[in-house]
């Protein structure tokens, strides 16, 4: 038996044991994905985890995720295997203090100035627009969605902008899925200057030279890619749109415009069909610090664990309810 088979036999052991539940993000290492009881994005696992009776949810993903959990989750358990796993562009945006300006990532050149100071928070934008809704993308933090007055995902941002009927929005954190929003709405959206460095980094010569190499094929982007190479992708989509996309399609070979973590999923869901990363540096390192160590150290020592204070649940699962209520 080799060494990683004993690692997953004792995290199965320990996982009855704790009565937990083991989430993998689509971004997660392949051996985490096959540990897992559900794969998906960020909201759908949080709501499974809320509706499967479990003590424990092991989230293995970045910071706002597990928080997401803990937020619909208040009477269980939520850890995070590796608690220096962030998502940049969540920090991109707080409540209060400074902000993540962080902006060298490997294989990425930001080539944009910030529209705002460094100190400059979710709060000053609201007093700058008053009465204007605040829609939080999820892949923010609880404290930024309990201040925010409804959240959207990649998925539904476009109808669930539309659902307030206003003519004007403050769509934070991501520039991009909020040019994506206003082009396909008409409403007016003042969005806040941050960013998915994975998705970001995309240009219109790597789909160009994408297409080139694998003439034919299906491309796919998600809408954290620059508005320019969503317009010219074949389809827009979140990652669970892009796994329902590829397996209802006639079409054989796709680019994938989304973190390569997904198209290990894309592959074995779909043996007959052939999948490309758009770039192949499209990888998040901070998706891919969680190992299978992290899941059995996380299932032994419970830790780290997330617990959101009921001060910002509340407010916070407000905005989700909100978006979970729009049809």
């Amino acid at each position: 038996m080799t060494d990683k088979k004993i690692l997953q036999e004792k995290i199965l052991d320990l996982k009855e044991k704790r009565k937990a539940l083991i989430l993998a993000h689509n971004y997660q290492r392949e051996e985490v994905q096959d540990i897992a009881d559900y794969t998906g994005d960020s909201l759908e696992l949080s709501r499974i985890a809320a509706s499967i009776e479990c003590e424990v949810i092991v989230f293995c993903g970045v910071n706002f995720m597990a928080e997401s959990a803990s937020i619909l989750s208040p009477d269980k358990t939520v850890v995070l295997p590796e608690i220096t796993a962030c998502c940049p562009m969540a920090d991109m945006v707080t409540v209060s203090g400074p902000r993540h300006l962080k902006t060298q990532f490997p294989g990425y050149q930001y080539t944009g100035g910030y529209k705002y100071p460094a100190d400059f928070t979710l709060k000053d934008i609201k007093k700058l627009h008053p009465g204007v809704p605040v829609v939080a993308y999820v892949n923010t933090t609880a404290e930024v969605k309990a201040e925010s007055d409804i959240c959207c995902t990649s998925a539904n941002g476009v109808k669930i902008v539309e659902s307030l009927g206003t003519d004007k929005v403050i769509c934070i954190p991501d520039r991009n899925l909020s040019a994506w929003i206003a082009k396909n709405t008409g409403t007016e959206v003042i969005a806040w200057d941050g960013f998915c460095h994975v998705h970001d980094r995309v240009t219109t010569d790597d789909v160009a030279g994408a297409r080139k190499e694998h003439p034919g094929a299906v491309l796919l982007a998600h809408p954290e890619c620059r508005i320019e190479v969503c317009e010219i992708a074949d389809h827009v989509t979140s990652t669970s749109g892009m796994l329902r996309f590829a397996a209802s399609s006639d079409a054989k070979e796709f680019i994938i415009g989304t973190e390569t973590g997904l198209l290990y999923k894309l592959r074995k869901d779909n043996p007959d069909k052939i999948f490309h990363p758009l770039r192949k540096d499209m990888v998040c390192p901070n998706m891919k610090k969680t190992t299978l160590n992290s899941v059995f150290n996380a299932l032994d020592t419970m830790t780290y664990k997330i617990k959101v204070p009921e001060e910002i649940r509340a407010p916070a699962k407000m905005a989700l309810d909100r978006m979970l209520a729009v049809k």
